[in-house]
């Protein structure tokens, strides 16, 4: 059964937020952001419920042009969510599939975008949160959660027709039986942050009850997995690198594991290249070498994807992964062909594109290809954006992802405390109280419990209500 729905004009709001200390990534400092939620009510025959999505909207991932600044950047970004919420009403005005919904819905954004010289990466972020709120809206309407719709392919969901490999295949025949009971938190080490709290200056230093240096969320966690921002300059690098290697080793025992993030700051695989045979000669770093898993998105995403020579001649290469370059439909074949090893999955780059890019991988895994598909994190927060984020993660069989919302910001305390009574009551094994008097993500041994974001429509339980926020003007 695949379930058709129709859409309600669509509804913004938006509530602006503060770091508790700067998120530094790639060339940008993250310390002010607003978080968007948008709403529109599903319905299917004689049944609605709303659904929602919310998303945050940082500076300088979606594009990364220096010679912009934030407040010019924001507008664009706002633009391409209001022209895919008024392409999604025409579309959905009759009763429609969620497959064809999002195809004719990506189709039409995608020739917009073209035309007017957009970024995929930022046009589709429209798209993604438009069919995450119509998905949300759905699975609340067939009181399923998104696990089981998309097991019974409720959603119509034609994989042979985003990659042809694909065939006939359904998706229960590609993804896992059953979704992740928990998935490991992959720690965020961003380029500002302190490895240990004598790094913190005392003018800089945090008060509010959660770990802020690198050595203390080991402790109070029990993190084994780490994501490290590279500035790509060997002289800074290196000798960071060789502290973190230290550290890591005397707080884990030697058990832990390494994505390296190279934020786009080569400038060529060439450099990347050099770069990562000296590391890896280096005798200070070869214990943390052995530990990597993956890079992610080393050269800016303008030549990422260019037939480089140095990348498709390099046959020692280490596993390689696409991240900012994945912005469109058929980026992931195109990097696997040129001798990258896989993608990251955000919820931002899409849901559809998520799933089709997670089958494709897993038929070329069991085809003997040495693939991988990683989570990655935009800052995701709950109650409502981490919970759906996490729900495809489950779906999706990524066992460690990257999490940093809860260490950027303060918990859920920048939410009403009614928002996080519920949040706490419905999610209890994936939250807790602090003893502060806010909620918290709860993580213990490294992991996140996610049983309640499993049973839940979308990942979550409580259909919140956003319009006691500002109502965000569109363009």
């Amino acid at each position: 059964m695949t379930d058709r729905f129709t859409l309600s004009p669509f509804e913004f709001f938006v509530r602006q937020t503060r770091t508790r200390f700067p998120f530094r990534y790639g060339i940008a400092s993250m310390t002010e952001v607003p978080q968007l939620f948008v709403r529109t009510r599903v319905t299917v025959a004689d049944k609605s419920s709303y659904g929602l999505s919310a998303e945050g909207l940082p500076p300088k991932w979606f594009t990364k042009n220096p010679a912009t600044t934030f407040e010019q950047d924001l507008p664009e970004m706002l633009l391409v969510i209001s022209h895919a919420a008024k392409l999604a009403e025409g579309i959905a005005r009759s009763p429609v599939s969620f497959f064809d919904f999002w195809r004719e819905l990506y189709r039409q954004q995608s020739d917009w975008a073209d035309a007017r010289h957009t970024a995929s990466l930022l046009a589709n972020l429209g798209v993604s949160l438009i069919e995450r709120a119509a998905l949300d809206g759905l699975c609340r309407v067939a009181g399923e959660p998104l696990h089981r719709m998309v097991a019974a392919n409720r959603l119509g969901l034609r994989l042979g027709e985003i990659y042809s490999e694909l065939g006939d295949a359904q998706p229960r025949d590609l993804l896992p039986a059953a979704p992740l009971p928990s998935c490991f938190v992959r720690h965020t080490v961003g380029l500002g942050d302190a490895l240990s709290p004598a790094d913190i200056p005392s003018g800089e230093r945090v008060d509010d009850g959660l770990p802020q240096d690198l050595e203390s969320s080991i402790r109070e966690y029990g993190l084994r997995y780490f994501k490290v921002k590279l500035f790509a300059d060997a002289e800074r690098d290196f000798a960071r690198l060789r502290e973190l290697s230290r550290l890591l080793e005397r707080q884990t025992g030697g058990e832990y594991f390494v994505t390296l993030d190279g934020n786009e700051n080569f400038k060529d695989f060439g450099s990347f290249r050099e770069f990562w045979q000296k590391a890896a000669g280096d005798p200070g770093l070869r214990e943390l070498w052995r530990h990597i898993l993956v890079t992610e998105q080393p050269v800016h995403r303008d030549r990422a994807l260019s037939d480089d020579p140095a990348l498709r001649g390099w046959s020692e290469r280490p596993r390689l992964i696409i991240d900012e370059s994945d912005g469109a439909v058929g980026d992931l074949p195109r990097a696997l062909a040129l001798g990258y090893s896989g993608t990251s999955h955000k919820n931002c780059k899409g849901i559809v594109k998520g799933i089709a890019n997670a089958c494709l991988l897993e038929k070329r895994r069991r085809g003997g290809e040495r693939v991988v598909l990683t989570g990655e994190d935009l800052c995701n927060l709950g109650p409502v954006a981490l919970l759906q984020d996490l729900a495809m993660m489950a779906l999706l069989g990524v066992e460690h992802v990257e999490r940093n919302g809860h260490h950027y910001y303060r918990g859920l305390s920048l939410w009403p405390a009614d928002w996080q009574d519920a949040a706490l009551a419905a999610h209890g094994d994936l939250y807790r109280k602090h003893r502060d008097g806010f909620v918290c993500l709860q993580i213990r041994q490294g992991r996140v419990e996610l049983s309640s974001v499993n049973a839940a429509p979308f990942g979550v339980v409580t259909l919140f209500d956003p319009s006691r926020f500002e109502r965000q003007p569109m363009p």
